[in-house]
């Protein structure tokens, strides 16, 4: 009997601690880098590249996109011109997948037509196609870097501010 009492004291303290540690204080999902710096402006301009344009009108949500047949392949759309929205996202992070982040920290960015939606990761490739680098300040307020995998290779379709004049 006086072993019984002995373990009933033992569990039930460990059982509560163990609650503790599974419940956490909060929120324990695994949420994006965000600087402690003010976002950047949203894109405004024509963004090009040898396969097509970019355009953006200075609200966070809207693009005018113009890509070539071999752009509007790579990326799985039907149609290669079109006007619809646009997000940057931070990529796959358990338990919640992607979020909405500034686009200074993005890993991806998302574009939808009227009819398609389709995420494209961004990022630069090394000259050998070896390797990629993603991450922090990849996209900015002059560039734009699609990452695509090409034949077992990283290729970089970079889209840049075409300047006003």
């Amino acid at each position: 009997m006086r072993m019984i009492k002995i373990r009933k004291a033992v569990s039930l303290p460990f059982i509560l601690l163990l609650m503790v540690l599974l419940t956490g204080c909060g929120d324990s999902g695994n949420m994006p880098y965000e600087p402690d710096t003010p976002p950047p402006p949203d894109h405004d301009g024509v963004f090009v590249s040898d396969h097509g344009t970019m355009e953006f009108n200075g609200d966070g949500q809207t693009v005018k996109v113009d890509f070539d047949d071999e752009l509007t392949e790579l990326l799985g759309f039907t149609e290669g011109s079109f006007e619809g929205t646009y997000v940057f996202l931070s990529g796959d992070l358990p338990p919640g997948g992607s979020v909405d982040v500034r686009y200074d920290v993005a890993h991806e960015l998302e574009l939808r037509s009227e009819n398609e939606r389709i995420v494209v990761r961004v990022g630069i490739a090394a000259e050998d196609g070896s390797t990629a680098t993603v991450g922090t300040n990849m996209v900015t307020s002059e560039r734009i870097p699609m990452l695509f995998k090409i034949d077992g290779k990283s290729v970089t379709i970079m889209f840049t501010k075409k300047s006003d004049g």
